[in-house]
Parts: structure tokens; sequence; C-alpha cells
């Protein structure tokens, strides 16, 4: 049995391609909406929650798999550090999926890396004007009460339970902005002169995500794009498309076409 870890829209292509072969998979969403996205596949097991590293021991073992495929999300570096670990030690093959940044070779003056969020925060200190967050519901509680003259504006999912959540720590409503992504050129031009941007924090979460338009919008605005570098792993199998990745499978688990 193959084992899943999916965090990116990639995911629905990469089971689309294994569903001709087999239906025998587990997957592992981070969310009950993840999980929903994937109704219309083959799955024989399919959580919804985060797993912490016992848990995700636990989830392998009760479904036999003898290879696990880590598509979880770029940043996502404590789920990958989890599923090495339980695959070295329980003898079973680790597979990346690795989505490719898309602003790594890209040299442009108003690009500002940072290696977290302390030095995120410590450089927006400095900007004389409104940031806008882009970087997802789970932080906004970093830039509460960070000594900034400023508007922090955060946008995140539409989700009720993000929503309640940033609200009830204390952001807010006027500095929520609550949109599906990814964002076109267009309107990413139309929110930094709506709400007087100077700056935009992102990671760099690939042509998929949206960083691109992002970045081009930021730029052709003449204000900086701050990015949260991710974290760095050694990957002794690692794949960048999804072809080659579920061609790798056939091969490694011997599957004929249905």
């Amino acid at each position: 049995m193959i084992g899943f870890i999916l965090g990116t829209s990639e995911g629905k292509k990469i089971l689309s391609l294994i569903n001709k072969y087999t239906d025998e998979i587990a997957v592992s969403t981070a969310t009950s909406y993840g999980g929903q996205l994937l109704k219309e596949y083959k799955i024989k097991d399919l959580n919804t929650k985060p797993l912490n590293k016992e848990e995700m021991k636990l989830w392998i073992q009760n479904n036999k798999l003898n290879i696990l495929v880590d598509g979880s999300h770029p940043y996502a570096a404590e789920v990958t550090k989890n599923a090495i670990e339980c695959s070295k030690e329980l003898n079973i093959k680790y597979v990346r999926y690795e989505r490719l940044g898309a602003l790594e070779q890209i040299s442009c003056d108003n690009i500002i890396r940072v290696k977290d969020y302390d030095e995120a925060i410590e450089y927006i200190k400095t900007l004389n004007g409104n940031v806008l967050n882009t970087t997802g519901g789970n932080n906004v509680t970093k830039f509460i009460n960070i000594d900034f003259n400023y508007r922090v504006i955060h946008r995140i999912l539409p989700s009720p339970s993000v929503l309640s959540k940033i609200v009830d720590a204390g952001i807010k409503i006027i500095d929520i902005i609550a949109i599906q992504g990814p964002i076109t050129y267009d309107l990413e031009k139309a929110f930094i002169k709506q709400f007087d941007v100077k700056a935009i924090l992102t990671k760099d979460s690939g042509v998929q995500g949206g960083v691109l338009d992002k970045f081009k919008a930021a730029r052709d605005s003449n204000i900086k794009i701050i990015v949260i570098e991710k974290t760095k792993f050694d990957y002794e199998l690692e794949f960048n498309d999804e072809e080659s990745l579920v061609d790798f499978l056939v091969v490694h688990e011997n599957f004929t076409q249905h």
C-alpha cells in the first residue's frame, strides 16, 4: 500500500494518475477541506487532521504502508521532518514530491529574503507604511503588538474557523482580507493600491500558488516583497513533477494499468 501526505493542489493530479493503476492507497491531509477536495478519487483510507510524529507512525503501521510519498506543502517543515523520521524508523521507502519555488532564481532589488517570521518582523518595523501579510492564518498572532506605527493587513482563506481564531486573538476585522487564492496580477495591484501597501510578506509557494503575480505586482508598484525562505532538506529521492513521480511508483510497485 502506498501512503500519500498531500498539502498542495498537485495532490489531485497525483491521485488521478495513480488511480489508473491502483486504489490501494492511503492519504493524509491536514484539514477536512483538503480531504473534501479529494472525494472523487479512489482512496482506501483518508485522514483529514494534522498528525504528530507518533500519530503518523501509527497511521503508517495501521495501513501497512511500504512506501510514503511526502507531498506536503513546501513550508510544512515539521510534517516533512516527521515523515522522514517515521520512514527511517519503520524501514519503509520515503519519496519527496517537492513543489519548486518561483522566486529562487530571480534577483531583484525589491525582493527581501528572510529566514523566518522573527527576521521578517524586524525588517517590517523599519518600513514607513502598511504591510500585506499573505502567509496564511496560522501565524498572524506574531504581528500583534510588534511596535509598528502602520497597519499589517492579513490575507487569509475565507474559513470560518480561521477567521474566528484570528479575530479572537486580537486581529481587527478591518485588517483582514478573506479570499481564496491564487490572486491575479491585476487583483494584487488593486489590493496594493486599496490598502496603500508598501510591502508584501509572502512564502515562495511556487507558480501554482500565484507568487509570480504577487512579485510582478510588487515590482511594478515599486514596493518590497519580503520572502520567507523554506527549510532545506536533503532528499534521497525527490520529484518535481507529477508524471515522473507516478512513473517511479508504477515501476517500484510493479503496477499494470487497469
